[in-house]
């Protein structure tokens, strides 16, 4: 018999909306919530920990809920939910009424290890937007790059909109954050060639030869690369443009470089 809650006022549920809600306390606590059996697959893919599942038994299936528990070794305690606590909780309503309360991890960037001897990585410079975040990390996904670091980052990549923006993607790329100045210099350390996307004193994205250990830098759409990045890029790159304006979506830009990238190294 598993343990039920049906309340929206009962205090563990009460801490979860907090969970939720409150980039502070997911740092605080290194828990977070992932809802969708998509993500939370990925997720234990992931490595990552999941302490306690929450079931709302009036739309998923049990067997659901054995799957996942028979793919790790570990105890996970499941929690039978009312419908109503699970809207109170749910970030959107097409997750086939299921969460999971989830370990954080630090994503530090002296604990990145590379297992290709000649990465590709994708660096973002202080993205805000969560949907920006998730589209950066899908592209990362669909293009299989070696890492994604995030220079500054403005938002917690645990906020629940970055989880379902990036469909799970987060979970099963390797992802490390740091300051601006300490991404430069471990680029450096580990002899990773930097190639910022910049509108100045860039050459054409496609000239460079992307087959050696290569990181492509992009900055935000409203102010591009900080200076820091542009003084210390090995080329400065750009996609070059046909119509009236110089910009595209950031993850469209990633996009395009990361996949000629890819096509080199196929050759």
């Amino acid at each position: 018999m598993h343990k039920q809650i049906s309340s929206i006022h009962n205090s563990f549920i009460k801490e979860l909306v907090q969970l939720k809600e409150k980039s502070r306390l997911r740092k605080k606590t290194q828990r977070f919530i992932i809802e969708g059996l998509r993500e939370i697959s990925l997720a234990i893919k992931g490595n990552y920990q999941i302490s306690t599942l929450l079931i709302d038994i009036s739309i998923t299936d049990l067997n659901e809920v054995e799957k996942i528990t028979n793919t790790v070794n570990y105890k996970i305690e499941i929690i039978e939910i009312s419908n109503e606590v699970y809207k109170k909780l749910a970030h959107r309503d097409t997750t086939e009424g299921i969460l999971a309360i989830t370990k954080s991890k630090d994503l530090l960037l002296n604990s990145l290890k590379f297992e290709n001897k000649n990465p590709l990585i994708l660096v973002a410079e202080a993205p805000e937007k969560p949907g920006n975040i998730g589209a950066l990390l899908r592209t990362a996904d669909a293009a299989g790059i070696d890492a994604v670091l995030i220079a500054n980052p403005k938002t917690d990549l645990y906020n629940p909109n970055i989880i379902r923006s990036s469909v799970g993607c987060i979970f099963t790329t390797k992802i490390a954050t740091g300051s601006t100045l300490e991404i430069i210099d471990f680029l450096k350390e580990n002899n990773i060639n930097i190639y910022g996307a910049a509108l100045t004193a860039s050459v054409a994205y496609q000239t460079i030869d992307y087959t050696k250990p290569s990181a492509i830098v992009v900055g935000t759409e409203a102010t591009g690369l900080s200076a820091d990045w542009l003084q210390n890029t090995t080329k400065n790159i750009i996609i070059p443009m046909r119509g009236a304006i110089d910009s595209m979506n950031v993850s469209v830009s990633a996009a395009i470089i990361l996949f000629e990238a890819v096509r080199q190294r196929n050759l």
